[in-house]
């Protein structure tokens, strides 16, 4: 059984599949949600779900080292085995990426290293899909790392593309691959088919 902690910006939809698919039989358990927006929707979706939940920000703590730093304590005090960024916006704290060394997930939604790095997310990584004329696209579960989508790919699922495509139907298409890749690829760590790198 893995404790599986959370961090989000909004409505936390990839944390919600994860925590679905623990109600029926993946070996996992949600401990904690830790959100940097006090108005997250995502507060409100795990309410029927027993996690403790901390709003933490430059709000809260306006040092970034202070707020890593609780950042990191929280993460520890319930004893995450993995960490599960769910559209959370913000970049992580040193103390935190060290603690928690190839036991932080992230999705992003292109085929990594394809259309990654800074200021790549959401519509911004789409319309460079649609404007590369690209005949593929995806999703991709990696290990975050202090640079952003540099860290080793864990688990990728791939899309073919039309001629016809929109921004709208690659971010459809996109955002229903995301739907289930964190549980796929929670489900191969279990399971020995993904193998995390140790520290």
């Amino acid at each position: 059984m893995l404790n599986v902690g959370f961090m989000s910006s909004y409505n936390g939809s990839g944390m919600m599949s994860v925590l679905e698919a623990s109600k029926n039989g993946l070996a996992v358990k949600p401990v904690v949600l830790i959100c940097n927006n006090k108005n997250a929707n995502a507060f409100n979706n795990v309410e029927p779900y027993d996690l403790s939940t901390f709003h933490l920000s430059s709000t809260t703590h306006p040092d970034p080292a202070d707020l890593d730093k609780v950042i990191c304590t929280t993460l520890q005090d319930v004893k995450i085995d993995l960490l599960i960024l769910s559209g959370y916006m913000k970049k992580l704290g040193p103390q935190t990426l060290e603690t928690f060394r190839n036991k932080i997930l992230n999705i992003h939604p292109s085929l990594l290293p394809k259309f990654g790095g800074k200021g790549m997310y959401g519509d911004h990584v789409h319309q460079a899909v649609l404007d590369s004329k690209a005949n593929e696209t995806g999703a991709t579960v990696h290990i975050v790392t202090a640079e952003y989508d540099q860290g080793p790919v864990l688990n990728q699922q791939r899309i073919t593309l039309t001629d016809h495509e929109t921004l709208d139907s690659i971010r459809d298409k996109v955002r229903e691959l995301e739907t289930h890749l964190y549980v796929d690829t929670l489900e191969k760590i279990l399971s020995g088919d993904i193998t995390i790198p140790s520290n």
